[in-house]
């Protein structure tokens, strides 16, 4: 793997852990499969290239993006809540809504944003290095992200969430409004998926309405493969698991893309096979581990 590769990586690895993070709240806290991610993530990047475009200052641009993918996220929310459809299906109804949606926002299949503003104008101006300065960039906003998480987790809402995905019976019966708790968890997911799509497109410099294609994939994978190798006995140690699944999946992705055998090789198209891999492989081993270890404690009393 070349130098410019394990850069590269890393700086997928933080960017797509926002939307990581995203799809952790609806996946294992709120116990609810969300496809909107794959329609919110080119939604965020939509919104706010165009109003870049406009001429609106992108740092500001960032804040509809995110109210764009909660009120997406929501939607699905609404529908699996009011409306008693099948989350699952509510998700894949509200995704495919959503490629019209991106369309009619941008007015095109996709939007350039060479020549514009960006996030990393003001990191550019004290002329460090390109990796550098986006690495600095999204280490800082995923770290206030985690923080955030974090305390959120601690709160009554916070608990409420939890509790929505572990019991919801025994929740409602205490007063919660399991409703209201699935209609703006999920909703909040997804606004942190949009703001990945906005910091990807702004780091691309382009937005492009196909960009959210294998998004939940990625997601669980960088989710499996950060509880597999790390923890998850709190929800504090599992939201950081996450960030460093996300990097470690990267990583993984851009190894086996670099490598070469005997004449064969990995193209990017490979890409989807290489992530359904790898998810298999971190689901199975840890059965293979507890597998092993029973064995071993069977002979050590024989």
């Amino acid at each position: 793997m070349t130098l410019y590769a394990f850069s590269g990586a890393i700086e997928q690895g933080l960017v797509y852990g926002l939307m990581a993070l995203g799809v952790y709240i609806t996946f294992r806290i709120l116990d609810f499969p969300d496809l909107t991610v794959d329609g919110s993530l080119p939604l965020g990047a939509a919104v706010s290239s165009v109003l870049i475009t406009k001429g609106l200052n992108p740092y500001l641009s960032l804040a509809p993006a995110m109210v764009a993918g909660f009120l997406a996220g929501a939607i699905t929310g609404l529908l699996t809540t009011k409306l008693k459809i099948l989350h699952l299906l509510a998700s894949i109804l509200t995704m495919t809504a959503l490629y019209s949606v991106n369309i009619r926002i941008m007015g095109r299949p996709n939007t350039s944003l060479l020549g514009k503003s960006t996030v990393f104008d003001p990191l550019r101006a004290l002329e460090l290095p390109p990796f550098f300065i986006s690495t600095v960039f999204f280490t800082a906003l995923l770290l206030g992200v985690v923080l955030i998480l974090i305390w959120l987790s601690r709160t009554e809402y916070g608990q409420s969430l939890i509790a929505t995905g572990d019991n919801p019976n025994m929740i409602t019966s205490l007063g919660v409004n399991t409703h209201f708790t699935i209609i703006t968890g999920v909703g909040l997911s997804n606004a942190l998926v949009a703001l990945s799509g906005a910091l990807i497109a702004q780091n691309q410099g382009t937005a492009d309405v196909g960009m959210g294609v294998g998004t939940i994939v990625a997601g669980l994978a960088s989710i499996v493969v950060g509880e597999t190798i790390f923890s998850r006995r709190t929800v504090s140690l599992a939201i950081i698991s996450v960030v460093f699944g996300s990097i470690i999946y990267r990583l993984a992705i851009a190894l086996a893309l670099s490598l070469k055998i005997k004449g064969f090789s990995f193209k990017p198209s490979d890409l989807n096979l290489i992530t359904a891999s790898l998810v298999v492989l971190a689901l199975v081993l840890p059965r293979i581990k507890t597998a092993i270890k029973n064995k071993k404690k069977i002979r050590g009393k024989a």
